[in-house]
């Protein structure tokens, strides 16, 4: 796939990192190794996942770093979901980094679409070790 910084979907990612290092700073300090650090890992492990998979060998190993993404991203989710029932986030807040997180979940399922899902014909005769 190449470089991962030139992905809109990434980029996407990375506001969403920092928007969920800024609400999770707002949290009491008996959250700092709970809640609050659950969300920041999920957070980063959406827009790493994707750099790891485009630094991979081909699009078939990119579109499996793309699902763990989504799971990454649904796990976020729960958990801003949760925060507000917690009364850790105020609603508005919620409302805006949930549209944020659907808008990347959007994206994210694209680009699984777009990647093969089995080797090509050209892709099965470079890993066939015979002469």
């Amino acid at each position: 796939m190449g470089d991962f910084r030139k992905l809109e979907v990434w980029q996407k990612t990375q506001k969403l990192v920092s928007s969920v290092y800024k609400l999770t700073g707002t949290f009491p300090a008996a959250e700092r190794y709970g809640l609050s650090s659950q969300m920041r890992r999920a957070a980063v492990s959406v827009s790493a996942n994707l750099a790891e998979g485009c630094g991979r060998m081909g699009d078939i190993e990119l579109r499996r770093f793309v699902r763990i993404s989504l799971g990454s991203l649904s796990e976020l989710e729960c958990e801003i979901l949760l925060s507000n029932d917690l009364q850790l986030l105020q609603a508005e807040m919620v409302v805006g980094i949930v549209a944020e997180i659907h808008s990347i979940r959007g994206m994210l399922q694209n680009l699984h679409r777009a990647l093969p899902s089995k080797p090509t014909r050209h892709a099965r005769r470079a890993l066939d070790p015979r002469p």
